[in-house]
């Protein structure tokens, strides 16, 4: 039987830096300990040590934290050296552990891949890892962070546990059915009332309004509107860089363009589009059907008109929330503004505090307080199938042997979410978007 490689690799950023970090995990840690450092150290306690290659060349001095499994990260005895952070120290160093017989480069995600599979996470807390490492607002950490803890896979493991008592008391009373002895209605009364408890749970859970989804994606504001009504200085102004150009020429922005920001703590993706009106050529035709597409998957759609703008802008109605702003007050100001819009310059800075605190008012409203538990459509999937499983179980009198195979699928509908269930081509997925040494 071929040894199950140990693995290793840098756990911190490429470049210079004062510390660098290789993670080593697998059988084989204890002899990289013995042949870079020496004896072993005490568990779990920073040493330090001199390195030496095979060859006992000294290639830093660094201090070395020794981890024996089970009770490491990964489930596997584990090794950090925690090296000076200088490009030659760490290319020597993972240049002497190639040379180490078993031991090889980790793929992305190959640690956390380990830990799922020893059993240290479930699936939704190896999700909640690769969640933490791409959050970019403090909202994105706290719902990261809340997965890591187990708030969706405590969840689920709750429910799974009830559903499979269920199931083995189907099961009982069908192997035991000929006794005579089995209350065939209080069990039916029995199961129903278990049953619908947790349907009607995993059914709140549903009913989120994909709040975690918008968090962990991002809330999408699209800027819309006629030509020359100031989409792209307000894009500019918002992410306070030249994201966009700006040009007196209608019809100078073709494509849409993203630009992501923390508003409030919150993940925002704001769109500049082309403007809205009968397309004078091919190309911007394309870019109009573009914007149509963005407004109806939008979050938001800011709508913008300013005074130099087109009278016709063909305009859609968008199926969610709209705010109305009117542009460049610096140009009129002694116009009124509409009650129902917002008046702004984007030259001058009047009026972007308001239309920031509705555009936050907004993502707010959508995200909720950031306590939702389904953060992925993997997630929801799964539970909706788990939630139409067990309304086939309470639609109507089921015979025994269908009552106890929907409860199997809703069980494994469960244990797909949590990952209990290996589908070698969803870890493959999942784990292969992580970062090296993760």
């Amino acid at each position: 039987m071929t040894e199950t490689p140990t693995l290793y690799a840098p756990a911190t950023g490429p470049g210079r830096s004062a510390v660098s970090v290789i993670r080593i995990s697998g059988p084989a840690s204890a002899a990289v300990i013995f042949t870079l450092a020496g004896p072993l150290p005490p568990p779990r306690r920073l040493s330090l040590r001199t390195l030496r290659s095979p060859d006992g060349t000294p290639l830093d001095q660094a201090l070395v934290a020794w981890m024996p499994g089970p009770a490491s990260f990964t489930g596997e005895d584990m090794v950090e050296l925690h090296l000076h952070g200088g490009l030659a120290v760490r290319s020597a160093v993972l240049q002497a552990l190639a040379e180490i017989p078993h031991c090889r480069p980790a793929e992305p995600g190959a640690f956390t891949r380990r830990a799922f599979l020893n059993g240290r996470l479930d699936l939704t807390e190896a999700e909640g890892i690769a969640d933490l490492i791409d959050a970019e607002t403090e909202a994105q950490r706290r719902q990261a962070l809340r997965q890591l803890d187990g708030a969706l896979g405590g969840r689920v493991a709750d429910w799974r546990a009830r559903l499979i008592d269920l199931l083995a008391g189907v099961e009982a009373a069908l192997d035991f059915s000929d006794e005579g002895d089995v209350d065939d209605a209080a069990l039916d009364a029995a199961l129903a009332q278990k049953a619908r408890a947790i349907r009607d749970e995993i059914a709140t859970v549903l009913a989120d309004a994909r709040r975690g989804e918008r968090l962990r994606d991002g809330f999408t504001v699209v800027l819309a509107g006629p030509p020359n009504a100031g989409k792209s200085t307000l894009l500019n102004a918002l992410s306070r860089r030249e994201a966009a150009i700006v040009s007196a020429i209608p019809g100078t922005t073709r494509d849409v363009i993203e630009v992501r920001c923390d508003l409030g703590g919150l993940p925002v993706i704001l769109v500049d589009t082309a403007g809205l009106r009968e397309a004078g050529d091919a190309i911007e035709a394309e870019g109009i059907r573009r914007t149509r597409a963005r407004m109806r998957q939008a979050d938001l759609v800011v709508m913008l008109d300013g005074p130099d703008a087109p009278a016709t802008t063909l305009e859609p109605i968008p199926e969610g929330p709209v705010l109305r702003v009117r542009t460049k007050r610096d140009l009129e100001p002694a116009v009124g503004v509409p009650e129902s819009a917002i008046g702004i310059s984007a030259i001058t800075g009047a009026g972007l505090d308001g239309l920031l605190a509705a555009i936050e008012a907004e993502a707010s409203r959508a995200v909720g307080s950031g306590d939702a538990l389904i953060t992925r459509e993997r997630h929801r999937l799964g539970l909706t199938r788990c939630r139409e499983d067990l309304d086939r179980l309470l639609a109507g009198a089921a015979l025994p042997e269908l009552a106890a195979e929907d409860l199997r699928l809703a069980v494994r509908a469960l244990g797909e979410v949590a990952g209990h269930v290996s589908v070698e081509e969803m870890l493959d997925r999942l784990f292969s978007g992580f970062c090296i040494g993760k």
